[in-house]
């Protein structure tokens, strides 16, 4: 009995040495990083629509079954200072706030010395960058006692960024001018929001999009503002920072 016990202990130790050691789980493989949201940036007209009137003059679509001028050329200040001009300016110092906090930015157009983009290619342009928003940057020119700035977005809605989202990214964009030191303006739809039909690059758009009016260039005030390095940075803050709030609230 005690051989027949000493061979079945040793057969045992035997086969639990055989026994390889359990392997440490390799760990779980990460998911890749999602890439960053792109915004697309218009600033408005450009640098050389005056120089070619039948360029800007030919007809586009307006997106509602009629049809627009390709282009205008903006307004100005009393003094001659362009909105082509401020709204480049400022839609630089947009992007680059932006892409410092790890957006991907897409511009319509990349210098202030060219003629278009037309307004449904301006329209258009969200979809073919794959953007989570886009943002168009004017300057109004309104009567000289008018003043404060106002978001447009389209409505009727014509699909389902325009009814929902585009409404959320102009609230988003005017707290933040708001809360920039910014006014709601006196002479143009309510609450600092406008809601639009003529506008085609609004009607276009197929990702939220909405127009940013930034301020009355007519208006000395407010001219003062727009013409200087350091009002641009304002708008161009308070931009960004609506962006980013819209951002932050996208799935």
């Amino acid at each position: 009995m005690l051989a027949v016990a000493a061979a079945l202990t040793t057969a045992a130790c035997a086969g639990a040495a055989a026994t390889p050691a359990p392997r440490t789980p390799a760990p779980a493989p990460t998911s890749a990083a999602a890439p960053p949201p792109v915004v697309l940036l218009d600033p408005g007209h450009n640098g050389r629509n005056a120089a070619e009137p039948a360029a800007i003059r030919r007809l586009v679509p307006d997106g509602r079954g009629g049809e627009k001028a390709c282009n205008t050329t903006g307004t100005a200040t009393d003094a001659g200072y362009p909105e082509h001009a401020f709204a480049f300016d400022v839609a630089q110092r947009v992007a680059a706030r932006l892409e410092a906090a790890g957006v991907r930015v897409v511009l319509t157009r990349t210098d202030d010395d060219g003629v278009g983009p037309c307004v449904d290619e301006r329209g258009r342009a969200g979809e073919e960058a794959g953007a989570a928003a886009a943002v168009s940057i004017h300057a109004d020119g309104a009567a000289p006692t008018a003043s404060g700035f106002h978001v447009a977005y389209a409505d009727p809605p014509l699909n389902p960024a325009q009814a929902g989202p585009a409404v959320e990214l102009a609230t988003a964009l005017r707290d933040a001018l708001r809360a920039g030191g910014f006014r709601d303006s006196d002479y143009i739809g309510r609450d600092g929001l406008s809601p639009r039909a003529d506008l085609a690059g609004l009607n276009h758009a197929t990702r939220p999009t909405v127009l940013v009016e930034c301020a009355n260039m007519r208006n000395p005030d407010e001219a003062a503002v727009v013409s200087s390095a350091s009002g641009r940075d304002r708008y161009a803050a308070a931009i960004a920072a609506g962006v980013l709030g819209f951002l932050e609230r996208e799935p």
